[in-house]
């Protein structure tokens, strides 16, 4: 595989990977706060940037069986939280192509510039 180019993101609000601040979601993207990862809260997030993927991994969690992928920042390599892939349950479905991103592994990367 080729040079990942790093992505700098713009807008009131950024999340970043808390080892080394790579900016990896805005903050407008988060669609819940409610989330419980392997490290405590965690976001449901709608798009993300400068994350690699692992391997598929089918995985047992409190809402039902879900195919998913760790994520990693591109950066340094450090978990940052995880995509679902496949949700076997109907009404977990709309968890497929989001992404989990766990609050103790990612940084406020907001300025105010004024």
């Amino acid at each position: 595989m080729g040079y990942m180019h790093k992505v700098f993101l713009s807008g009131s609000g950024i999340y970043g990977c808390s080892n080394c601040g790579t900016h990896l979601a805005l903050k407008d993207k988060v669609t819940s706060k409610l989330y419980t990862g392997q490290y405590g809260r965690a976001y449901l997030v709608e798009e993300v940037s400068n994350v690699r993927a692992g391997e598929a991994d089918k995985r047992t969690m409190t809402t039902g069986v879900h195919i998913v992928k760790d994520i990693m920042c591109m950066e340094c390599n450090n978990y940052v939280g995880w995509t679902y892939i496949t949700a076997f349950s109907a009404d977990q479905k709309f968890k497929e192509g989001k992404f989990i991103l766990e609050k103790e592994l990612i940084c406020d990367r907001s300025r105010d510039w004024n």
